[in-house]
């Protein structure tokens, strides 16, 4: 879902690439990944998922320089079977290790009808709809999952046990703005949600977040954990995206898994889960795609009678925020304008104009 910032000014996404290609570039990335991190950073922040977005581009500067991202992973990938791969990400980028493993799903789904790929450490991966898309993109279905360090409490539950272990189903469509897509948390906000608003000094809203005492708190200052999304339903879903990422890959799950915010050094140690499928493979996939956009159409239609609410389908928020920031450019909020500037100074690259 997109998000909305109040800000003053705005940054050209065209300008923002290079700052952003610039800065990982100098941190050592190689170039053709400095470029991609880049791109998909700006391309979250364009889709309106500004917690994904370039203002995570600090943080992660800080972890290569820390060491725990390798600027230049060495990146091995083992087939195991026809439709089947593990991937060891040699703790890269999230970014860089997980667009990878995605392509060799794709791969596979070319030649087999099905590819699934095991991603391990890895690091944060950025928005999980870059991975989705990127097997639609090539007229295939697309299925991403990864997990995180303990953010959320169980249902019912007043201490952090679980990820945000956020999830991506996407389908090719026929409308030249994109595919049908969701891409969703599995708590009721991501954690990076409450870091902007430590950072802007902004309330969160009522039922996202627990205190040290268990207590429900709006104030993002005094949050110790997140509630999971529709109480038990994103419990389970959560529970169940770890045991795929996690476990299957050999990796942590919630608690043991090192913390995004806390030793800058430590490497993540994060698993991810990548599956491409050949629609052709199935007796309605010759006509999925307009299949896809005639159904969206459909919906769209569906207004209600008391107060005519427009109804959107998965990936349309997304795909207008996008239109409107490629106008008007990507939103900069004070506290992030202040990052932006203190990290150009750092790494000695002009800032984004």
């Amino acid at each position: 879902m997109s998000e909305v910032i109040k800000s003053s000014w705005t940054i050209p996404a065209e300008s923002m690439t290079q700052w952003a290609d610039a800065c990982l570039s100098v941190a050592g990335m190689e170039p053709a990944d400095a470029k991609l991190v880049a791109r998909h950073l700006v391309q979250t922040s364009l889709w309106g998922i500004d917690s994904h977005g370039v203002a995570r581009l600090p943080h992660y500067l800080k972890r290569i320089l820390a060491g725990s991202i390798e600027p230049k992973p060495h990146i091995k990938v083992r087939r195991t079977g026809p439709c089947t791969a593990q991937l060891d990400g040699g703790h890269g980028h999230g970014m860089v290790v997980c667009h990878r493993a995605m392509g060799e799903a794709i791969a596979m789904a070319n030649e087999n009808g099905l590819g699934a790929v095991g991603v391990g450490n890895s690091s944060h991966c950025g928005a999980i709809g870059l991975y989705g898309r990127q097997a639609a993109s090539q007229g295939l279905l697309g299925l991403a999952l990864t997990h995180s360090d303990a953010f959320v409490a169980p249902e019912g539950g007043r201490a952090k046990f679980l990820g945000t272990n956020p999830i991506c189903l996407a389908v090719p469509s026929a409308d030249p703005q994109g595919p049908i897509c969701v891409d969703m948390a599995t708590s009721a906000v991501s954690w990076n949600r409450v870091e902007n608003a430590r950072r802007e000094n902004q309330p969160l809203e009522p039922g996202w977040a627990l205190d040290q005492h268990g207590s429900p708190t709006t104030d993002p200052n005094a949050v110790a954990c997140l509630l999971p999304l529709a109480d038990h339903k994103g419990y389970a879903l959560a529970f169940l995206i770890d045991l795929f990422c996690g476990p299957l890959n050999a990796m942590p799950y919630g608690p043991h898994i090192p913390a995004m915010y806390g030793d800058y050094a430590q490497q993540r140690r994060l698993g991810s889960f990548m599956m491409a499928l050949d629609p052709q493979r199935f007796a309605g996939g010759a006509t999925l795609a307009a299949t896809a956009l005639e159904m969206a159409a459909e919906a769209r239609r569906q207004r209600r009678p008391f107060d005519g609410a427009e109804i959107l389908v998965p990936g349309d928020p997304e795909y207008r925020c996008e239109q409107l920031r490629r106008r008007s450019g990507i939103p900069i909020e004070p506290g992030q304008w202040k990052e932006i500037r203190e990290w150009s100074q750092r790494m000695e690259v002009e800032p984004p104009s």
